[in-house]
């Protein structure tokens, strides 16, 4: 589903964001991306948004070379591909229901399409009766779960989540991660970058280390011998 093929990342100025980065998700598999501060876990997911390009190697997803996509392809790609920020990145002038339904305009969805997939999805999260809320009135975990629905509501075959609870504490931590499993049990592909190994090592899933740009270790892939 997801692999990278000896992806290197420099920007301008020499810095390497990643170094001959290998490895391969299968299809429905939840994985966790783990590194101090600067290892390059968001520039890994940056290039599966395609918000960046590899200077060397290549990314498949699917079967396809995202580097090959043409410009016109790039928004149907990214439109299977759902992603949550630590920091949320709601609107606060809009009410919860709008935040999510913002994909959705975007892509052309007729207003009848939009409301049926925007209350799906917050009914999923639990969030159904906040949906003419703002943000501001809402917790952080909330925000969060609101964070994740706008990522769900096209029905993404790709989850990526860069530190979605770096601002939440242990508890809600935990309740976000299960979120996560619920839709990997559902066979959507779930990538994860977290510097919370505690909360990680609960989860019992594939965990990446990336180490100044390096794949140090690149956890035990489905069916192969521990």
């Amino acid at each position: 589903m997801i692999a990278f093929d000896g992806v290197s990342k420099r920007y301008p100025g020499g810095h390497d964001g990643l170094k001959n980065v290998s490895f391969h998700l299968e299809r429905g598999e939840m994985a966790f991306l783990t590194g101090h501060s600067g290892a390059g876990k968001s520039t890994l997911l940056k290039l599966l948004m395609l918000m960046e390009y590899p200077s060397r190697g290549s990314v498949w997803v699917n079967g396809k070379h995202l580097g090959r996509l043409h410009r016109s392809q790039v928004p149907h790609y990214r439109r299977h591909v759902g992603v949550v920020f630590q920091n949320h990145q709601l609107l606060f002038d809009r009410t919860v229901f709008d935040n999510v339904a913002l994909p959705l305009q975007v892509s052309g969805y007729t207003q009848r399409d939009i409301e049926r997939r925007v209350r799906a999805a917050l009914d999923q999260l639990g969030l159904l009766d906040r949906e003419r809320e703002f943000p501001q009135v809402l917790s952080g975990g909330e925000q969060q779960r609101v964070g994740i629905a706008r990522a769900v509501v096209h029905k993404p075959r790709i989850l990526l989540a860069d530190e979605p609870t770096g601002n939440l504490d242990p508890q809600l931590s935990a309740e976000i991660m299960n979120l996560f499993r619920r839709f990997q049990e559902v066979g959507v592909t779930v990538l994860v970058a977290s510097h919370d190994l505690d909360l990680i090592m609960t989860m019992g899933c594939r965990v990446m280390q990336l180490q100044a740009g390096e794949l140090v270790d690149a956890g035990v892939e489905p069916g192969a011998e521990p």
